[in-house]
């Protein structure tokens, strides 16, 4: 008896990935709009830390090189959920949970804050709803039994 002998898929990319021209696997719209959900967080914080060190004075330079590390967490959850990569999952459920008590507070700051708030509660609501969406739970190969 003889097995096809195509190359089995290796990865999360088995099943929600397609492939594309050049034969890459492409994740699907919903990863790939929660990869860039995650990107814009992450380049916001980024901003914000060379904000706080550039114009903070003295004194704020290292709380804005704090910030700017902690941009990582949501720029590497960025870069794992593009190429489907099933451990950015968490990362970028965890900025998105810290994102809104923080859009709270800033909608309830007052003044030009109210506005970041929204956009930035938007931002996270859509990004919990992309990361726990069943296409995106299946194309990061998460929950799979071995019955599956």
């Amino acid at each position: 008896m003889k097995r096809d002998m195509k190359p089995p898929h290796s990865g999360p990319r088995a099943k929600g990935a397609e492939e594309n021209a050049s034969g890459t696997a492409t994740p699907p719209l919903r990863l790939t709009a929660a990869a860039a959900v995650a990107g814009f967080e992450g380049l916001a914080v980024a901003a914000w830390g060379v904000t706080l060190a550039v114009t903070g004075g003295a004194h704020m330079v290292l709380p804005g090189l704090f910030v700017l590390v902690l941009a990582a967490l949501p720029l590497g959850a960025a870069y794992g959920l593009r190429r489907a990569r099933r451990w950015s999952r968490g990362p970028a459920l965890i900025m998105q949970l810290l994102s809104l008590p923080i859009a709270w507070t800033m909608l309830h700051s007052g003044g030009p804050a109210v506005a970041g708030g929204v956009v930035l509660g938007l931002l996270a609501l859509g990004g919990l709803v992309l990361l726990v969406h069943p296409a995106t739970s299946e194309a990061l190969g998460i929950g799979r039994t071995a019955a599956s």
